[in-house]
């Protein structure tokens, strides 16, 4: 067997327990569900990580994935692969679950001093590469538009719709995203 093939093989046998485990769930199975979640719960973390900047966040906006995914089951038509879908749909909820939280939290802004700088050395930000942990300290909507636009690939375009923000603002937000990185990394 030639390595081409060794490695398509995971793919289609996550694709194919994708879709047994899905028609499980969609019928209530819990553990067909669960098994959902050991098989995907890693890329949404990451994504969520990158979003969020905080692994405590990180953590709680992923098992709000997880939740809307549950909720939403039954509206995956398999037009196409379910990593994809689920992909849009954490990073959709993601953004939710990040504006309800800002908005929690700016209730308390006038009594803040700053944001302080970030002291976790929580074991899921060790393990990041130096490009992650700079990305994480990057100003929040600068971050967002960065991983969105960088590391997911969205357009511009996708980006202004999903943020509520035009093209441009995106644009300015991914080249001060950047102009940030050149300085940390330098």
């Amino acid at each position: 067997m030639d390595a081409s093939c060794q490695r398509e093989t995971p793919v289609a046998a996550t694709e194919t327990t994708d879709t047994q485990l899905l028609r499980q769930a969609r019928l209530g199975d819990k553990q067909a569900f669960a098994a959902i979640y050991r098989l995907h719960h890693k890329r949404v973390y990451a994504l969520c990580l990158r979003l969020a900047g905080q692994p405590s966040l990180a953590e709680e906006f992923t098992q709000d994935c997880f939740v809307r995914l549950w909720e939403k089951l039954d509206q995956f038509r398999g037009d196409s692969q379910f990593s994809t879908w689920l992909h849009s749909l954490s990073v959709n909820q993601a953004l939710t679950s990040l504006k309800k939280h800002q908005r929690f939290w700016h209730r308390f802004q006038p009594f803040a001093l700053g944001t302080p700088e970030p002291t976790c050395q929580d074991a899921a930000l060790q393990d990041t590469s130096l490009l992650d942990k700079k990305i994480m300290q990057l100003p929040e909507r600068a971050r967002i538009v960065f991983v969105l636009y960088a590391i997911e690939g969205y357009s511009h375009g996708e980006i202004a719709t999903l943020m509520h923000i035009t093209q441009g603002t995106s644009k300015a937000q991914y080249h001060r995203a950047k102009m940030l990185l050149k300085e940390m990394l330098s």
